[in-house]
């Protein structure tokens, strides 16, 4: 019933270029859902991608759609089948809602479900507002000792989870990670706190490669404009020098999507190893299949993430994964375009920035 109806704050983008802060609507939550005060939401590169280009591969923005998918926040109203929370409750929200029923669902690989409602993923709205409902069984409780800005981070955390274990990685392996951008580092300190022996960043900017090895990187090479074979070489090197075979490294992440960064993760993985794509670039890309066929060298995909959430959320309460020092930067959510900006530029060194939705009124 619209009598039911409320009106909150929202970042709203209305097509490439255009977001806008304003009402939004925010109605009752259903018998699974619970309605949330949102107070933290970190902004992802799919959001601001969103914002500059008004879509991703075949999702376009065709109406108005709130952005924001990294999210956390207070319970403050319960749907009548909801017993598992109570009001007042902290919690980190998952963003994607599947159907439950498919045969995937029911798999437990519901990230690949046909029928995925994810935030800030048109048509689907997002949850950069100051209240937004969500079901409840995708919803985690915080302990006390996490914050807000560190629950909105188990989103981002849970891409590397996943990655990871997409890799197969296993204890004394050596990894490497391709693109030193937050889902990057993520990556790098996940396997470090997994137990991978030696973990080697590649970058093009020394500013995020300096900020690898203060968070534990093993080592860091700057690719700039080197070929896959240049990069193979260096990291085989790097392996070599520390004592390790220098066939290459057990397992890859790619996380920056660049052609020849893909090349260069194929070359530089050992026989019998495995190279992840995680970074989302070009949809055709041109790789060396007859190299990484002769060496049995696995080349699998990563979409999302399922059932990690509260993985991520014991490895960040136990303090095995510090996720503060990649928050760089923090805005109110009146100021989310020059928090986008910030973003797109990665201006002051900005890794992760954070909006604040605290003190976002009901409009």
């Amino acid at each position: 019933m619209d009598s039911e109806k409320f009106q909150c704050v929202g970042a709203v983008l209305h097509k490439a270029g255009d977001l806008r802060i304003e009402s939004v609507s925010v109605r009752e939550p259903l018998e699974d859902e619970v309605q949330i005060s949102i107070q933290s939401v970190g902004i992802c590169g799919s959001d601001v991608h969103y914002w500059t280009h008004g879509s991703i591969g075949p999702f376009i923005v065709k109406d108005p759609m709130i952005l924001g998918h990294e999210s956390s926040g207070m319970i403050t109203k319960l749907g009548s089948k909801v017993t598992s929370f109570s009001i007042g409750d902290r919690v980190a929200i998952e963003p994607g809602i599947p159907c439950r029923k498919c045969t995937l669902c029911k798999s437990g690989k519901y990230n690949l479900c046909h029928e995925m409602q994810f935030c800030a993923t048109p048509p689907i709205h997002g949850s950069l507002c100051s209240y937004y409902n969500h079901p409840a069984d995708f919803c985690y409780k915080l302990p006390s000792n996490v914050s807000y800005d560190e629950a909105a981070m188990l989103e981002p955390l849970s891409v590397a989870l996943h990655a990871l274990q997409r890799a197969g990685l296993k204890a004394g392996n050596s990894v490497l990670v391709c693109g030193a951008g937050p889902v990057g580092l993520l990556n790098m300190m996940t396997a470090k706190a997994s137990g991978a022996s030696f973990v080697i960043v590649t970058d093009i900017s020394e500013q995020r490669l300096e900020t690898a090895r203060k968070l534990g990187a093993d080592a860091c090479i700057s690719v700039g404009k080197l070929s896959a074979v240049e990069v193979s070489k260096l990291v085989c090197e790097e392996l070599m020098k520390h004592g390790l075979s220098g066939d290459g490294v057990d397992a890859t992440v790619e996380c920056s999507g660049a052609s020849e960064s893909v090349r260069s993760a194929i070359a530089a993985t050992k026989p019998a190893g495995c190279v992840v794509l995680l970074g989302m670039g070009a949809p055709e890309v041109q790789i060396p299949v007859l190299d990484a066929s002769v060496r049995e060298v696995d080349i699998r995909g990563v979409f999302r993430y399922a059932n990690t959430y509260p993985l991520a959320l014991r490895l960040v309460a136990s303090g095995k994964i510090d996720v503060k020092p990649l928050i760089t930067h923090r805005f109110e959510l009146k100021d989310s375009l020059d928090a986008f900006e910030v973003t797109r530029t990665m201006k002051d060194g900005a890794i992760k920035v954070i909006i604040d939705c605290s003190n976002s009124a009901k409009a």
